[in-house]
């Protein structure tokens, strides 16, 4: 979209269900910078980024590193134990503040949570990359779980608690954008069908796509 289409229809807060909320644009160019900064040190070895193989025998397309406490299909570890059993690296103070604020200003102060946020997963999309739909459901807290997307646009879908099939929306989700659901909608079944490849701003200086989800474990 060039500059005219942006000012004739700027993307707006979104409620998509009850307790999942888009905010476009949320994180400015330089905090994006810094992001992606401190995503590239997190992703290099020891316990950095990873294939994730799944029970069934296959791989995730979207490679993952974590924070805090290492997820692997379906738990939490305090190491990378289907990577190469690194101890998982540390959960920085700074990600809770980024949370706490994500979560008041898409939801409201009311619904933070008294624990703190403790756990991030880090996926990177290459062109090809997908995720199938999923719930977040290894968690002990209901927490609103905050999404931060960086470089390329993707197709978010995000459905219901109640099976991986319709009713869903699909969200264009580009870098910058904030996706937050918690509430009714924590357990909702979530996917990313597509990522549209050279759609990055190219000041990033990124090709393909980072999310970061924050958590709080509960554990």
């Amino acid at each position: 979209m060039g500059g005219m289409d942006a000012e004739l229809f700027p993307r707006g807060r979104t409620e998509t269900a009850p307790g999942a909320v888009h905010v476009p644009d949320w994180l400015a160019s330089e905090r994006q910078r810094e992001l992606l900064d401190a995503c590239r040190g997190w992703a290099r070895p020891p316990a950095g980024l990873r294939t994730v193989r799944t029970p069934g025998g296959g791989t995730m397309t979207a490679r993952q590193v974590c924070l805090g406490r290492h997820w692997y299909p379906y738990g939490y570890a305090p190491t990378a134990v289907d990577g190469d059993g690194a101890p998982v690296k540390p959960f920085p103070a700074w990600l809770d503040g980024l949370a706490r604020r994500a979560v008041t200003e898409a939801l409201g102060p009311d619904v933070l949570s008294p624990e703190p946020y403790d756990i991030a997963l880090i996926n990177f999309y290459d062109a090809d990359a997908r995720m199938g739909m999923h719930r977040d459901a290894d968690e002990r807290s209901g927490a609103p779980v905050v999404s931060l997307s960086l470089g390329d646009t993707c197709v978010f879908r995000f459905g219901n608690p109640e099976t991986r099939a319709r009713p869903h929306d699909d969200i264009e989700l580009r870098s910058g954008d904030l996706f937050v659901f918690g509430g009714p909608s924590r357990l909702a079944y979530h996917g990313v069908p597509r990522v549209h490849p050279g759609t990055a701003p190219p000041e990033l200086g990124l090709t393909g796509r980072l999310n970061i989800t924050l958590r709080v474990s509960g554990l």
